[in-house]
């Protein structure tokens, strides 16, 4: 079967042009003016449409573990969302517990998403503790399981955190093999140390998380991870980066040479830390770490992406349901749950929320609509940021991240025309309420291609649950 897509605008990280993308099988086959349609071929005319490569969400948790529950999506529903928003290739962060073992991690995250993912998936594997079996284990899932990025934790001590001895090891084991290590940057001493002085003082509702984890304790964090990847010279990529000053931290490191790339996320984006203060602890809903921030940090994170500085936006979507996950850490007795959703008593307050909000669906329409239409970012920016950005990182690029001959026909026929509102009420994410409820959006993809097959009509569904393939990967970051 041939897919032709005619007229449309096509837009990529370096140019716009008018033209026809034809779609052989699964990967493009020609790119031209007034192509002729084979015989089979699907036709789409998206005159007055911009015809962009496929997203890639280079921070996503599916399938995820933590503070004694579980994320609400799997990758039906998952992956779903991010095809019907735009989003081809998930990079979903496979986060074992200290006690788990890396190689038996991967294989059970991976075991969600196979035979169920509609989009292409690949993962960063957590690295959340380090002994003398971890440079073997490391190497075999890089040599033969096609993983190409680690991820870190410098929070979440006891949990996923890691300590300063083992950080040194994993960031000196990655440079040896060629790989790139993501990394949340937060100083968990302080965290932990601030957490216990909010709650000692009585402050227990969701509006005390900003201030438990403030912008000094992620800007430590980032430092802190510089001097180590400056030591050892490993590539690093700084996850969920929220506030002026990390991207600071980051950005004078990178003048010195340090190898390190910056993330940011749409919800750091569009949202602000007056959310999280809502009464009647609605604030809940918006609980993520590092915190959403003041809202004048959001002119320089937007300036970031516009100058290059800051490489891709993410969304660190994390579902978690607000009636009863979420409650774990409502500090009303009668109202606190715990993982089983049983009373969990009066010891309940910010610090037992959930992290995260759902988002996987909502980011390029945001990116879009907060973004390009404002003038902020112009469409190849949009391009660079959502997708070929990340594809070049992580080792996905030509093949996807790009509108080529021989890259995957991975496409989104973009409508700049349409017009809605973001609901729970029309999200395919499960949970039980939207971060962005009620936000207008201007444009959305009309159809949505994964390697050559339809997936999304007018935001509908159509594509093949378990069509998505594990995406394998070699290093390239020596």
């Amino acid at each position: 079967m041939s897919l032709l897509i005619r007229n449309g605008m096509i837009v990529t990280a370096e140019r716009s042009f008018v033209g026809d993308v034809l779609c052989e099988g699964e990967t493009i086959a020609a790119i031209g003016e007034n192509l002729e349609a084979p015989a089979d071929a699907e036709v789409v005319d998206a005159t007055g449409r911009y015809v962009f490569p496929g997203f890639i969400d280079p921070h996503v948790h599916i399938y995820l573990p933590f503070m004694g529950t579980f994320s609400k999506d799997d990758y039906e529903s998952a992956s779903k969302a991010a095809l019907i928003g735009g989003t081809t290739t998930l990079i979903e962060m496979c986060c074992p517990s200290r006690q788990d073992d890396p190689l038996e991690a991967l294989a059970l995250w991976r075991g969600k998403a196979e035979g169920l993912s509609a989009c292409d998936f690949t993962f960063h594997l957590g690295v959340t503790k380090f002994d003398e079996e971890t440079p073997a284990k490391l190497k075999k899932a890089v040599e033969e399981e096609g993983v190409a990025s680690f991820k870190v934790f410098l929070a979440y001590k006891g949990a996923f955190g890691i300590d300063d001895n083992e950080l040194y090891q994993t960031l000196k084991t990655a440079k040896e093999l060629g790989v790139i290590v993501t990394a949340h940057c937060e100083n968990a001493d302080l965290v932990s140390a601030l957490q216990a002085k909010l709650v000692a003082e009585g402050k227990v509702g969701p509006e005390w998380h900003e201030p438990s984890r403030p912008v000094q304790v992620e800007a430590e964090g980032c430092h802190h991870l510089m001097s180590f990847a400056e030591l050892t010279g490993a590539h690093v990529y700084v996850v969920h980066t929220s506030c002026a000053e990390a991207v600071q931290a980051i950005s004078e490191a990178k003048a010195r040479g340090v190898n390190a790339w910056i993330e940011t996320v749409i919800p750091y984006l569009v949202l602000d830390s007056s959310y999280a203060e809502r009464p009647d602890f609605e604030g809940a809903k918006w609980v993520m770490s590092p915190p959403i921030r003041d809202k004048e940090h959001q002119p320089i994170l937007w300036q970031g992406l516009a100058d290059g500085i800051i490489s891709t936006v993410g969304t660190d979507h994390a579902p978690f349901d607000f009636a009863t996950q979420k409650h774990m850490g409502h500090p009303d007795a009668d109202k606190a749950v715990n993982a089983d959703f049983s009373p969990r008593g009066e010891a309940a307050n910010f610090t037992l929320i959930p992290n995260g909000i759902p988002s996987i669906e909502d980011r390029i329409n945001l990116l879009y609509t907060e973004g390009v239409k404002t003038g902020k970012i112009d469409l190849q920016t949009l391009v660079k940021v959502g997708s070929t950005e990340a594809a070049k990182i992580f080792g996905l690029y030509p093949r996807k991240g790009e509108i080529a001959v021989g890259s995957d026909a991975v496409l989104v026929v973009y409508d700049p025309d349409y017009r809605g509102t973001i609901s729970v009420e029309t999200q395919t994410m499960n949970t039980d309420y939207s971060g962005f409820e009620g936000v207008a959006i201007e444009g959305r993809p009309s159809l949505v291609t994964v390697r050559g097959e339809v997936a999304v009509r007018d935001g509908e569904f159509v594509g093949t649950l378990g069509r998505g393939e594990y995406l394998k990967r070699k290093p390239t970051h020596f």
